[in-house]
């Protein structure tokens, strides 16, 4: 894709969200519906891209961690479809009224929710991905230019064709769904198309969310990373740990909101490292500690330099012992990504200071890291979780992907 090829396509883009912001939620919801019955209808071309993509992924040796991300089956095509059919049963943000007020004089202020506009999002692998933004910056008014990687360039095509279609349908703007191909230029021509893009969502690993974050110049909310901590308490019921640590490492291990590092109080160390150590190895995890760990039980590997710092996003897990709640709290504010982290605890005073003083988009109390999702918040499907501190803050559902303006109302009002 050439220069004028994208800004073509962003143009068009941009026509297609003047239309989208006046459409009324039963023409966005039908379009909803049409766009979910034409991905169903589309399955086996889906999937046999897909199975290209897979075959050339496995061929140039990408890691298993990736190849879970980029695999599409029946069952995640029909939750794709699904995730389209739960979003048009949702209430419309648009024009939701977030404040009202009138003036002393008289004025009638309001302020309400508008689209955003155009939203680009750059994203890795999960074709997953390309269906569930599409949906959502369609119920929230925006026209979205999707720019996937090049690993599932064949399974994008195929599920934005699909999703296309189903606007033509009825009567749609097709560019209200874009998929941006080309080369790392194309990327670049997205992250400085400041006029046409109102705004880009990385969603991805770290190298392309700082590579987006400082090379753009269009407004970027950022999603992060997710380095999940788990912290087990003294007064932690063990079993109750045990059940919420194996479930957020292993129930998904390569997503964000995966558990990647167990922090153990001294007090319990000695009863708990070795009961969670032989539960982890049970479930095909390695776990890998410093020193503190190493003497407790035999079976856990060294921790290497930097391996408190990363996402493993595979069945592997770091631990440390620590001397109490304050400590693992410095260690979270050293080595986290600011996305989810976790106490378990049976003492209400412990808990509450962890909670207030542990900084991340989401603080869970005896609970798994694997419910924060929009899906699992009840907001619908997710463009991604965002660790940042402006805008928009978690699960990025419908409502995030707004802004707003004031409306005021007079009657022959002037200042004086």
């Amino acid at each position: 894709m050439s220069h004028s090829d994208f800004h073509d396509q962003a143009r068009a883009a941009r026509e297609a969200a003047h239309v989208l912001a006046g459409l009324t939620r039963s023409r966005k919801d039908q379009a909803l519906h049409a766009m979910a019955a034409a991905l169903l209808a589309a399955q086996d071309e889906v999937l046999d891209a897909n199975a290209a993509d897979l075959e050339r992924a496995k061929a140039a040796g990408t890691a298993q961690s990736m190849l879970d991300r980029l695999a599409l089956d029946p069952a995640r095509l029909e939750a794709m479809a699904r995730g389209l059919q739960d979003l048009a049963a949702l209430a419309d943000p648009i024009g939701e009224t977030l404040r009202g007020f009138s003036t002393p004089d008289g004025l009638q202020i309001s302020q309400v929710r508008v689209p955003l506009g155009v939203v680009g999002i750059i994203y890795e692998a999960r074709p997953n991905v390309t269906a569930d933004a599409a949906g959502i910056c369609l119920k929230s008014g925006n026209a979205a230019l999707l720019r996937g990687s090049s690993s599932a360039l064949e399974s994008n095509r195929t599920v934005v064709a699909a999703l296309r279609n189903g606007l033509e349908e009825v009567g749609l703007d097709p560019n209200t769904v874009n998929l941006v191909e080309g080369g790392r230029e194309v990327t670049g021509e997205m992250m400085t198309a400041r006029g046409l893009v109102d705004v880009l969502i990385p969603r991805g690993g770290a190298g392309l969310i700082e590579a987006v974050v400082t090379g753009s110049t269009v407004p970027v909310i950022e999603t992060g990373t997710g380095n999940c901590h788990l912290f087990v308490d003294v007064d932690a019921d063990q079993d109750m740990a045990l059940r919420i640590m194996l479930n957020a490492k292993t129930q998904r291990p390569s997503v964000c909101n995966a558990l990647e590092t167990v922090l153990v109080h001294r007090k319990v160390a000695e009863t708990f490292v070795p009961r969670m150590v032989q539960a982890l190895t049970a479930a095909g995890v390695t776990v890998h500690g410093d020193e503190s760990v190493t003497c407790l039980e035999p079976g856990v590997v060294p921790a290497g330099p930097g391996e408190y710092d990363a996402e493993y996003l595979s069945l592997d897990l770091a631990a440390r012992v620590v001397a109490d709640v304050d400590e693992a709290v410095d260690h979270i504010r050293a080595h986290s990504s600011g996305h989810s982290e976790t106490i378990i605890t049976g003492n209400l005073v412990t808990a509450d200071r962890f909670v207030s003083t542990v900084d991340a988009a989401a603080v869970l109390v005896n609970a798994s890291s694997r419910f924060v999702d929009g899906g699992e918040f009840g907001f619908g499907a997710e463009i991604g979780i965002s660790t940042q501190k402006l805008h928009a803050r978690g699960p990025m559902a419908l409502a995030e992907m707004t802004s707003t303006k004031y409306v005021v109302r007079g009657q022959g009002h002037v200042r004086a």
